[in-house]
């Protein structure tokens, strides 16, 4: 049940962390809610498989199904270690202080007992990054098995990206020989037979054969052009895995299985190394030798949330060690919120800093919000577009070319309406008309939002204007009410009408606009805009039919 942003797993819960002794006017559910929450997560419904069916098929379907309680957690995305019913469990008890937190450690085998995974050079141009580990002396249940490969599955679909970033492969390592070797070889040359079936296919046959399969299927784009596939040998040339597909039937782990290598292939190295890293220690406690694998009240705090932290120096210093599960630290501020997790936001109590950092607006947004009072009181209605639009929206449409636009184009757009950040607001507020002809004469809109340039002196490469549109929509032009509405901006803003230290309009010309009905506005020094009756042509293309006067103004100059 896992997804893509905001993961959620559904396992059974009761008994392990419930505190029995807790208040009477707390239930065992509340209280695990109340502890949910306390650690940063959400308790998101209390069901049974029972329950599920029946709301999704009927109680006829239901019958004979667990109703052993199930609790559904919402789990950060960034929180990969909570993914599993170990790695939940193991840091709610250590949140609690009922156990200490474990500490990983890598252990060398003994001589002629380690492993090797030789990646070659015909890997490079399909997945080219293999990482691999071997989890020794572990020992399966039924329900840690299914926790194992449920993991598996969860971390595929979320920081694997549906396995295009990483693939997992698991295998009984007593069933093969080191060394392996990761390679590429054309499809006709892998030959061998798939996890669960009966008989040896080549790759290309595979392919065919999981292209109706309900779960496989989803993935085979990930390789299926290639000239190369990517397969996985131990020395005696038996297939392990064809990454990210499927993995070979005789290696295939069970309840049986002692000793298990890890190999995990993918794009992208980092990704790897930490989905390797969540795998072998959320399941290293199962193992012989558990947790081994390839101001003091701040410390205890972090302590808590799986942080091994410990004072050092002076004493106003902290020595944080960040174990293999915590991929999610990646900065200070990060420690920061787990140390105020621990401590409970509740707690904190409300007080002025001793620093003067009270809030206040940001003058450009409060010059923004008093406008758009102003211009609601003269009777226009703010509408609010989208940030992005097509090419032709501000370009052909405008009777403009796009390079002349100065837009910021987006470099791979999801849908043709979305391809460049807007160069101006006027499009927007033409669309909007257009989706509401039928709304009674006239119509008078606005809107005070951002457009966005290139800027090559900027960090960024482009620089955002904050602009303020207005148009008149009616079966006359109506120029005069919207060069009135200049001036009742001016008014507000305590701009005089005169060329030394106020606003003046002069005649000009724009490709938007009708010849001869065109002024560009000029204030504090400089132009900041303009306003006219938009071009017949214009007006077409937007599907309208009636004139329209139009104002746009930038209004940053007046902060």
């Amino acid at each position: 049940m896992a997804h893509y942003n905001t993961p959620r797993w559904t396992t059974s819960v009761r008994g392990l962390l419930i505190n029995q002794n807790s208040p009477s006017s707390f239930t065992a559910d509340e209280e695990f809610d109340e502890l949910c929450f306390e650690f940063g997560l959400e308790l998101d419904e209390i069901t049974s498989e029972k329950d599920i069916i029946s709301k999704e098929k009927g109680e006829e379907k239901a019958k004979g199904a667990s109703d052993v309680v199930l609790y559904k957690i919402d789990v950060p995305a960034n929180r990969y270690d909570l993914l599993c019913l170990e790695g939940l469990v193991r840091g709610l008890q250590v949140f609690k202080e009922r156990i200490n937190l474990p500490r990983y450690e890598k252990i060398i085998p003994a001589e002629g007992e380690g492993q090797r995974l030789i990646i070659t050079e015909q890997t490079a141009q399909i997945r080219p990054h293999a990482v691999a580990a071997v989890l020794r002396n572990i020992t399966f249940t039924k329900d840690r098995y299914d926790s194992f490969i449920d993991l598996q599955e969860k971390l595929h679909q979320n920081i694997c990206r549906k396995r295009a970033l990483v693939a997992i492969g698991t295998h009984d390592l007593d069933t093969i020989t080191g060394p392996f070797t990761y390679t590429a070889k054309a499809p006709s040359e892998i030959k061998f037979k798939p996890l669960n079936q009966s008989q040896e296919y080549t790759a290309s046959q595979i392919m065919d054969l999981y292209r109706t399969d309900s779960h496989l299927r989803h993935y085979l784009h990930l390789i299926e052009n290639k000239p190369r596939y990517p397969v996985i040998y131990d020395s005696n040339g038996l297939v392990l895995s064809m990454p990210p597909i499927i993995n070979g039937d005789h290696t295939k782990i069970t309840l049986n299985t002692r000793n298990v290598f890890i190999e995990c292939t993918g794009t992208d190295i980092t990704k790897a190394k930490i989905v390797l890293d969540i795998i072998v220690t959320m399941f290293s406690e199962y193992c012989e030798k558990p947790f081994t694998e390839t101001p003091s009240s701040l410390a205890k705090l972090l302590t808590r949330m799986c942080l091994k932290s410990h004072v050092t120096g002076n004493g106003n210093h902290l020595e944080v060690e960040i174990p293999p599960t915590r991929a999610d630290i990646i900065h200070a501020c990060d420690i920061v919120e787990d140390a105020a997790i621990a401590y409970g936001y509740n707690n904190i109590q409300m007080v002025i800093p001793k620093t003067y950092t009270i809030a206040n607006q940001l003058p450009l947004n409060k010059l923004a919000e008093l406008l758009r009072l102003d211009l609601a009181a003269a009777g226009f209605t703010e509408a609010l577009t989208f940030a992005l639009c097509s090419q032709e929206d501000i370009a052909d449409k405008l009777r403009m070319d796009i390079s002349a636009t100065n837009a910021v184009r987006i470099a791979n757009p999801k849908t043709a309406e979305f391809q460049v950040a807007r160069t101006t607001l006027l499009p927007g507020l033409l669309k909007t008309i257009a989706a509401n002809r039928k709304m009674p004469l006239p119509l008078k809109l606005f809107e005070i939002s951002d457009i966005v340039v290139k800027d090559p002196n900027t960090d960024v490469g482009a620089r955002n204007y904050r602009h303020l549109c207005a148009i008149y929509y009616n079966k006359s032009p109506g120029f005069e009410i919207i060069h009135g509405l200049l001036d009742r901006v001016m008014q507000v803003l305590e701009v005089p009408p005169n060329e030394e230290n106020g606003y003046t309009i002069k005649a000009a010309e724009g490709t938007a606009f009708f010849p001869g009905r065109c002024a560009e506005v000029f204030a504090k020094g400089q132009s900041i805009g303009k306003l006219g009756v938009v071009h017949p042509d214009v007006i077409t293309k937007f599907e309208l039919t009636m004139p329209c006067s139009v104002l746009e103004i930038n209004i940053e100059p007046f902060v």
